[in-house]
């Protein structure tokens, strides 16, 4: 693909596991206003998604399996399974050691079909991913975060116009590498952090200030805590929220 000037992330939820209301936290990068690569496929996330576009999602980045972030696949193998059109088309890019926990967590119910003949996966274009993989002519990076155990969760990286940080504790040591061209940063981050997720004080520590200027927050617990974020100097993300993008300065593919 040739890169468009007009690229923008949105949020379809950014609320954490427990905050219903803000939706689960989802996001889609447009290009020319159009769905390009949406980031996860939470139940709450998905609904919004469809609301908004009036369709189901075009490719599919997985960054980990808890949920809030992978419970919309059975209603996305519905969609895609009775379509004989449509089954097998959807791209689901997953970092390679995910693949067996995104396989135990949603694809693995017992006959998926009652009448048989189906596997789960029948329904998508499931690709393994390293380190990099391609997209519509366009090549993303993947890194790990720091999310409950390693190798479990992945951040992911538009080169020179986003970067997702996915579930993580602070990364300096990655957002060192992987947000070094002025990428617009999405970060996991609560009024408190635990010890899966980052809080305002962590990042404030970690962070220069220079990065933490460029988080757009997400996964926080309320509005309440969204408004407390704002308070501490912070640009949240809220629900339908679209930031502009820089076009990425990434490799092409060549055009044949």
């Amino acid at each position: 693909m040739t890169v468009a000037a007009d690229w923008a992330l949105r949020f379809q939820g950014v609320g954490n596991a427990s905050a219903v209301a803000l939706g689960s936290p989802m996001a889609t990068i447009e290009c020319d206003g159009a769905p390009w690569l949406t980031i996860d496929c939470g139940a709450e996330g998905l609904t919004a998604y469809l609301d908004h576009y009036g369709e189901a999602p075009r490719a599919l980045f997985v960054t980990h399996v808890h949920l809030d972030h992978v419970a919309g696949f059975e209603r996305l193998f519905v969609d895609r399974y009775f379509d004989p059109a449509r089954r097998a088309r959807l791209p689901i890019y997953v970092p390679a050691p995910v693949v067996p926990l995104l396989h135990k967590r949603v694809g693995d119910y017992p006959n998926v079909l009652a009448e048989g003949g189906a596997n789960f996966w029948d329904a998508f274009h499931l690709i393994p991913v390293g380190d990099a993989f391609w997209h519509d002519g366009v090549r993303l990076e993947v890194f790990p975060v720091r999310h409950h155990w390693p190798e479990t969760a992945y951040g992911l990286r538009l080169p020179g116009s986003l970067v997702w940080s996915g579930d993580t504790r602070p990364i300096p040591e990655m957002l060192a590498r992987f947000a070094d061209r002025d990428e617009l940063v999405a970060h996991d981050c609560g009024l408190h952090g635990n010890p899966s997720h980052s809080g305002i004080e962590d990042l404030q520590r970690e962070y220069p200030r220079e990065l933490l200027a460029r988080c757009v927050l997400y996964h926080y617990a309320s509005e309440a805590d969204g408004a407390a974020l704002e308070a501490r100097g912070q640009r949240i993300a809220r629900p339908g929220a679209r930031f502009a993008l820089r076009p990425p300065g990434v490799a092409q593919a060549p055009v044949a």
